[in-house]
This record gives structure tokens, sequence and C-alpha cells, in this order.
């Protein structure tokens, strides 16, 4: 399967919640889509997010994933989610944060340099984990991934304006003129 890491794909505004958001449609066993089942996709991800990830100037270019490290990349991964996930719809969890701070300790011992892929990760998820104001971390009401929202009345409501801000504006639009038009 070919894919390509586009600017969309980057769209969390953090490294750890663009890693989380490399499983699509994750509430949908059907559909759901692992961008990091085919093992080059992680090389393609770090080097995809040296230039695109918001935080790319924070940590610099990306090294890709050591060989082995990347079942504990994994473990991040899904770490970050489910508390994230948690965070936003039932408040704090302390048994998921703990799982959270097992998972980047253990990226962080993994990993020999603050610069490959893990590491970095790692580190952005503890940035996230003391955001000082944690409700901006939300998810998108259209494509369910996790994304800061960093506007200034903290109002917005899906990930990126260009994809999940116009299907939700034209869903919108849709459903009022299909109203006016009924008898």
């Amino acid at each position: 399967m070919t894919f390509s890491w586009t600017p969309h794909r980057f769209a969390g505004g953090a490294l750890a919640l663009d890693v989380a958001n490399s499983v699509i449609l994750r509430d949908d066993p059907e559909a759901r889509r692992d961008r990091f089942a085919v093992p080059t996709q992680l090389s393609d991800f770090a080097e995809a997010a040296s230039h695109l990830c918001a935080e790319h100037t924070r940590f610099g270019p990306f090294l890709p994933l050591l060989a082995g490290n990347e079942p504990l990349f994994l473990r991040l991964r899904e770490a970050i989610d489910a508390y994230f996930r948690s965070r936003i719809l039932e408040g704090e969890d302390r048994q998921k944060l703990a799982a959270l701070l097992e998972a980047i300790a253990s990226a962080l011992r993994a990993s020999p340099t603050d610069s490959h892929l893990d590491a970095a990760t790692a580190r952005s998820a503890l940035g996230l984990i003391c955001e000082p104001e944690p409700e901006r971390v939300k998810i998108c009401g259209n494509c369910g991934w996790l994304f800061i929202d960093r506007s200034k009345n903290r109002s917005r409501s899906w990930c990126d304006m260009a994809v999940c801000g116009n299907r939700v504006k034209a869903n919108r639009h849709y459903h009022r003129r299909k109203g006016d038009t009924a008898p």
C-alpha cells in the first residue's frame, strides 16, 4: 500500500499527537488503518516530520528508530492516545498517566539521542502532559484525531480547516439546504 505523509497528516500541533494520529479511524474496527503497519512508513514518517511537524524546529531533523525499537515506539504511541483521549473525555486517569510515563521512560532509555523519533516523541508527550492549558488538547469532531486548539477563543473543533473543517461546514450547509427544501 502506498501512502504519502502530507501536511494534513501533521495537523495535531505536536509530534506526540501526530504519532498517535498515525492510526486512522481508530474506533472503527472495519475501517481502521495503522499507517505504521508497513515498516518503511516509520522511516518515511520521521523524514516527513522533520519538515512538516509543528515541533520540527524544537527537535531538529528526526532520525529513524533504531532496529528493534519499533515495539517500544508503538507502545508509546498507544499510551499517548489512550491517556490524552481519556483526559479529554473522562478527566485525569492516573493509571493511564502511569502507563504513558512508563512508555516515555522506556523510549528515552532505548534511544541514544534526542534526535531519534522515539525520544523526540517521548519528550513531546512530556511537554503535553505539562501543558499549562490542558483543555487545548481536543479530539477532532470529524476524523477523531487529537490536536491542539491554538485558536484565540479555544473554539476550534476540527484538526485541520482544509480537510476536516471544510467537510464539517459542507455537511452543515447540506443539511441546512436539505431542511429548507423539505416539505
